[in-house]
């Protein structure tokens, strides 16, 4: 007979800037199959940082901006991940932009509000492996939580207030899926409007719930870069979520 971990095993690592954070509940919590798909998923992590940190001057993202390499010569993850920021970009009108103006004539080439979701949900492959274990994997925020039994005991996953990060203002019950915030508390205004390089106005804070965390980070993303549009779009893309407005106004999507 197995035993089973009644509490949540927890692990945390910094990459890409940001703390990835783990918690294993079932079977395989702190076990050496455990820590192998922990160890699994932060290589693939900090693989995904040396191919597209754009801080790191050696890396294949870095190259190709400069000019030094082409397309057809980076690993293949780098022509998916542009065709995900391509097929964003024309669905959010230009508003989400791998590359965009950088308010002096010139351009930032960037495709981060791409990687971190999708990095993250790739990696998850080796928690799926763990028999009868559930995960529930934190993207510097974003969540991706999986149960192994469907109709089980879900994740509770909290959408902060962007006012008060101690304040939950929803709490979401995740089975299967993934939820994805984007927003100034944490980072600042770090995301901008792809179509004038300038931080979107109307709007403090998208959350985006779905399937795929790769999809639903770029929505987050797409829709907070809309500003006041974002609610609106959301809806038109068949959408989940919460929508924090600039005067504090609180709305639901879907």
């Amino acid at each position: 007979m197995s035993t089973v971990a009644l509490a949540p095993a927890r692990y945390v690592e910094q990459v890409m800037g940001l703390p990835f954070s783990l918690a294993l509940r079932g079977r395989h919590t702190s076990d050496a199959a455990a820590r192998e798909a922990w160890a699994a998923v932060v290589a693939d992590l900090r693989e995904a940082d040396r191919v597209f940190s754009t801080w790191r001057a050696d890396s294949w993202v870095s190259r190709l901006a400069r000019g030094e390499v082409e397309l057809g010569e980076c690993p293949p993850e780098v022509r998916e991940v542009l065709e995900l920021g391509n097929a964003a970009a024309h669905a959010s009108h230009g508003a989400f932009a791998v590359a965009r103006p950088d308010g002096h004539g010139g351009t930032v080439f960037d495709p981060s509000g791409v990687v971190k979701g999708w990095a993250a949900e790739r990696a998850a492959r080796h928690l799926a492996e763990l028999p009868e274990t559930d995960h529930c994997l934190s993207a510097g925020g974003d969540v991706l939580a999986w149960t192994a039994d469907p109709v089980g005991r879900p994740w509770t996953i909290g959408v902060e207030d962007p006012a008060d990060p101690q304040r939950v203002i929803a709490r979401l019950p995740v089975w299967r899926g993934a939820v994805a915030t984007s927003g100034t508390a944490h980072r600042g205004a770090h995301v901008v409007d792809g179509r004038t390089g300038l931080p979107p106005l109307g709007v403090r804070q998208v959350t985006v719930v779905g399937d795929s965390l790769t999809a639903v980070d770029i929505d987050a993303t797409s829709a907070f870069a809309l500003g006041r549009e974002a609610a609106t779009w959301l809806r038109a893309r068949g959408r989940c979520g919460v929508v924090v407005h600039d005067d504090g106004r609180v709305e639901v999507v879907g």
